[in-house]
């Protein structure tokens, strides 16, 4: 192997690991205490907008491992039991990838309002995971407020990401 060839593959390698790199450095930044306020509103709605954004348009830069184990490092991070990301987030990867035929001939609009639909159905399994892991009735206020943020910062996170998904991140231009 050649010094070109050991090049080239170091360059496939970062480009393909550049998706999971952004998400966690964005989600440890996130986690700096004082640096936004309702940052782990903004760090869950972070995730969720990236896993669905790659799992449409380049299943193959979030495997599932790799999505679980941002699940764990998002569990870790915040004040959800450890695990429960995991499974959310897998899922959320298993809805839209079960709707990636549909929304990639879709416009923005039909691929923001299914994500929105999958984000509802995600925090809401998070807030009843939560109760009942509590066994305490939880308020309906935060998790609103995590869907509502979720929602509104999905075109924010997707516009890098669709630069990103054609320039630095792209396989094609190894």
């Amino acid at each position: 192997m050649d010094v070109a060839e050991i090049l080239r593959a170091l360059d496939r390698t970062a480009r393909a690991m550049l998706p999971t790199a952004v998400i966690v450095v964005v989600m440890v930044l996130l986690a700096l205490p004082g640096l936004l306020p309702a940052a782990t509103d903004l760090r869950a709605g972070f995730v969720m907008s990236s896993v669905f954004f790659w799992t449409i348009y380049r299943p193959a830069a979030l495997p599932a491992p790799v999505v679980a184990l941002i699940g764990v490092l998002l569990g870790l991070l915040g004040d959800v039991p450890l695990g429960i990301w995991s499974v959310l987030l897998l899922l959320e990867q298993a809805i839209a990838g079960m709707s990636r035929r549909v929304l990639l001939r879709q416009g923005f609009m039909l691929v923001w309002l299914a994500f929105s639909g999958c984000v509802l159905a995600v925090v809401s399994l998070e807030w009843l995971a939560r109760m009942l892991l509590s066994f305490t009735a939880l308020p309906l206020m935060p998790t609103v407020l995590e869907f509502t943020l979720s929602v509104l910062i999905y075109p924010l996170v997707v516009v890098p990401l669709a630069r990103a998904h054609a320039g630095p991140a792209a396989p094609e231009q190894a």
